[in-house]
């Protein structure tokens, strides 16, 4: 197969990827994409960096078994924490949603409120980012380890989601932000709540439309663009497939054919194009 029409690999630890999936979709139909999603070991946001960059390190090594010609780290807490690591590591080219969200963000507002798994939060990479971005910018970060979990089960619409929407929402209310950022994929999914909640003057970034966008530059420089039809999407979970394809038929439109494997444990050795010496 000509490399342009290798299948784009990109992971999440559920269904908050399909947010990316969704503009890859838009920005760049003829794109083959491969998405996994690491339900078995869902949420990633209070896991440690140790147990974040082994699943990371695990199924990346998986998909280039899968002859993937590029990763996109669908997962805010992933690319916090582990892509700086990988991207020395593998000879591959890897995106991930910090620095395209940052860089979104200071085009939108100067009182920038991130919302983030305590993981994304604690690595201080968004504020990190945006201050180099623009130093004049103010940052107010808040961790919302509650958000994944309710949205996975499938409660967005629950008044208890509300609450603890508004009671994470509070503090950057009272720092009158003018901007906040979708810190974790799968907060996209909230915007409806999100959006009753807070003041209609508040911009809202969802890193996903940027990292698509640096994905199809990165695409063009390396001569790796697809001009061929696009393969179905393959899925693939490493938890239960019926309950994640059910989940995410709301928001694809369809119910997809959903695969499972459990990358845990998957030996580095078994992968390709580890740079040498890594």
């Amino acid at each position: 197969m000509d490399k342009k029409q290798q299948r784009i690999g990109i992971f999440d630890s559920g269904v908050g990827g399909l947010t990316v999936l969704q503009q890859l979709y838009r920005q760049l139909p003829d794109e083959s994409i491969l998405y996994f999603g690491d339900t078995a070991r869902l949420p990633y946001g209070t896991k440690s960096y140790e147990e974040i960059l082994e699943f990371v390190h695990e199924i990346i090594s998986w998909m280039l078994t899968e002859n993937v010609k590029m990763i996109l780290m669908a997962c805010n807490t992933s690319s916090a924490l582990a892509l700086e690591v990988v991207r020395k590591e593998y000879d591959i080219p890897i995106l991930g949603l910090i620095l395209p969200g940052a860089r979104a963000a200071v085009q939108q507002g100067k009182r920038i409120g991130v919302i983030a798994t305590p993981a994304t939060v604690k690595s201080n990479a968004y504020r990190r980012a945006i201050l180099e971005t623009d130093e004049q910018a103010q940052v107010w970060q808040v961790g919302c380890p509650e958000f994944v979990p309710l949205i996975e089960q499938n409660r967005i619409n629950d008044p208890y989601t509300y609450e603890v929407a508004e009671s994470y929402l509070t503090p950057l209310i009272q720092q009158q932000i003018d901007t906040l950022i979708f810190g974790c994929t799968h907060y996209p999914h909230l915007t409806p709540v999100l959006r009753g909640i807070l003041p209609n003057t508040v911009t809202f970034v969802d890193p996903a439309v940027s990292l698509v966008s640096a994905t199809a530059q990165e695409l063009e420089i390396l001569g790796l663009k697809n001009n061929q039809p696009a393969q179905p999407t393959k899925f693939v979970v490493s938890g239960e497939p019926q309950a994640f394809a059910e989940l995410s038929r709301q928001w694809l439109g369809y119910t997809p054919v959903v695969e499972r494997f459990d990358v845990s444990g998957f030996p580095l050795s078994q992968s390709l194009g580890v740079k040498t010496g890594s």
